[in-house]
């Protein structure tokens, strides 16, 4: 197990949010592919910020409610995201988990974003490994 790494359940097949697109789309990505956030980048896959479901709810809430239309990204990303690289151990992740949020991390390698891993994979992970789990395909899901 001490052996696992993040590159071995990280997940690289969801696009990240782009600065500039609107909070409309970043929901549409959100519950298309049940994720609770995504990082978001520039046109370089450099890593600018992260965006969760609670923070479009409460954009999204705060926007209905005063008629403001369709906020964009940037307005509500949070601009320090944490990250995890590639080679970082799934033990040392498992533990900062563990301990609260974030429940997604983007991976980044050589200061661009080369994909994200959810607490959801890393809980497979150590399921099966750990424990010996048959898990369903739907939960082996990469969210």
């Amino acid at each position: 197990m001490s052996a696992l790494r993040v590159s071995d359940v990280m997940s690289n097949h969801i696009a990240p949010i782009r600065r500039g697109t609107s909070l409309s789309d970043v929901v549409k990505t959100l519950l298309e592919y049940h994720v609770s956030g995504l990082p978001v980048v520039d046109e370089n896959r450099h890593l600018l910020g992260f965006v969760s479901e609670q923070d479009c709810i409460h954009a999204l809430l705060v926007s209905n409610y005063h008629c403001e239309g369709d906020p964009i990204v940037d307005d509500v990303m949070f601009r320090e995201p944490l990250s995890v690289a590639p080679g970082t151990a799934i033990v040392d992740l498992a533990q900062k988990l563990g301990s609260g949020k974030p429940k997604v991390y983007p991976v980044v390698e050589h200061e661009k974003l080369i994909g994200i891993v959810t607490r959801t994979a890393v809980l497979a992970e150590l399921a099966r490994i750990g424990c010996g789990v048959e898990l369903s395909k739907r939960a082996r899901a990469d969210d």
